[in-house]
């Protein structure tokens, strides 16, 4: 009695799952004694089973050739080809058919297979425990905090209220700047694995991605792209900040930060443009570097630390490398949270 009562109070879903779950025991045992019973044979299906043995058929063939008894042998039945797997086509046979059919396969069925699982594990976790069911990504945030206690520091950082009048589209240049900075990083890790810093290899590595490299040249326009806009946006988040009064007191060292990230976005685009190695950005560095040697008293000093020398060679491109990959986002990282940390202590500037 208490049996049922406990059945009858569960919800629809629960019902309808553990429905499920006990149609799938009875087959799983259904399908276990079809198996056992197809393995024990009956004495006249062995008989015949012998008598269609290639191999029992050869043998006894031999033992009356032997005893020089005349025997007729009917023609054998010619045996068709075994079927190839498709994934030995493209590697025995050298075909290029049906590639893909056995990943698509097991992606197809596996997901189906792993959906199927979650969701067995899930709605017995919530017959048995009699509590809603937690995402895995919760479980893991409170197991983290339980250790590291991380979640009361994060929500006094994340968990400050923004105002209305801050939520208009230009207020969001600044913010597009730090997105486009993200992007430029991932793709520039994803161009770093097949880009080679030298005179020799520059060049053609470039092509090797443009040509071979799946995506490649997908991954390069974005980060083209990426850098063009990230220049603009943070120009164009200057420009509000100057429009709106947010460089005054007591905002001074934002605005000082805000000019050296400026600085720095465009050596990232002056150092970057040498590295495919073409005739444009050869010539382009030697005019940049020829501005830079033209800056009073320091401009010699200038010009021979970009070239490593007085003329563009393999150690500028190796200097430009260095100093795009590692020393500018180091550096743009830091201003970029110092600029961050002063936003959230100061808050947003309220328009004119």
């Amino acid at each position: 009695m208490r049996l049922l009562s406990r059945i009858f109070s569960l919800k629809p879903s629960q019902l309808l799952a553990t429905f499920a779950l006990v149609s799938l025991g009875v087959f799983m045992l259904a399908s276990a004694a079809h198996v056992a019973l197809a393995g024990t044979l009956s004495p006249g299906e062995s008989a015949g089973a012998t008598a269609s043995d290639p191999i029992l058929l050869s043998a006894a063939s031999a033992v009356l050739l032997e005893s020089q008894a005349p025997v007729s042998l009917a023609p054998a039945a010619a045996v068709p080809p075994p079927a190839q797997d498709p994934c030995l086509h493209c590697h025995i046979a050298g075909e290029n058919t049906g590639i893909w059919t056995p990943l698509a396969r097991w992606v197809l069925f596996g997901s189906m297979g792993l959906i199927f699982v979650f969701g067995v594990v899930r709605t017995g976790s919530v017959i048995v425990g009699r509590k809603p069911w937690k995402p895995l990504t919760a479980r893991t945030a409170e197991w983290v905090d339980e250790r590291y206690n991380v979640s009361e520091p994060l929500e006094k950082i994340l968990n400050k209220p923004v105002p209305r009048y801050a939520l208009r589209w230009w207020y969001c240049l600044g913010g597009i700047t730090a997105f486009l900075f993200v992007v430029q990083g991932l793709t520039g890790i994803m161009l770093a694995f097949y880009y080679k810093p030298t005179p020799e290899l520059a060049y053609s590595s470039i092509q090797y991605i443009e040509s071979q490299v799946r995506f490649g040249a997908a991954v390069r326009a974005i980060h083209h792209w990426a850098a063009n806009g990230m220049i603009v946006m943070c120009l164009a988040h200057m420009l509000r900040v100057f429009i709106t009064g947010a460089y005054k007191r007591p905002r001074e060292l934002n605005w000082v930060s805000g000019m050296l990230l400026l600085i720095l976005t465009l050596v990232f685009g002056f150092t970057g443009y040498l590295l495919p190695w073409d005739q444009r950005a050869f010539w382009a560095t030697t005019v940049g570097t020829e501005i830079a040697g033209a800056i009073p008293v320091i401009g010699d000093l200038a010009l021979v630390f970009l070239r490593v020398g007085w003329d563009v060679t393999g150690e500028t491109l190796s200097r430009f490398f260095a100093l795009h990959v590692l020393i500018v986002p180091l550096a743009t990282v830091a201003f970029m949270a110092a600029h961050f940390l002063m936003i959230r202590r100061q808050g947003v500037y309220r328009p004119l």
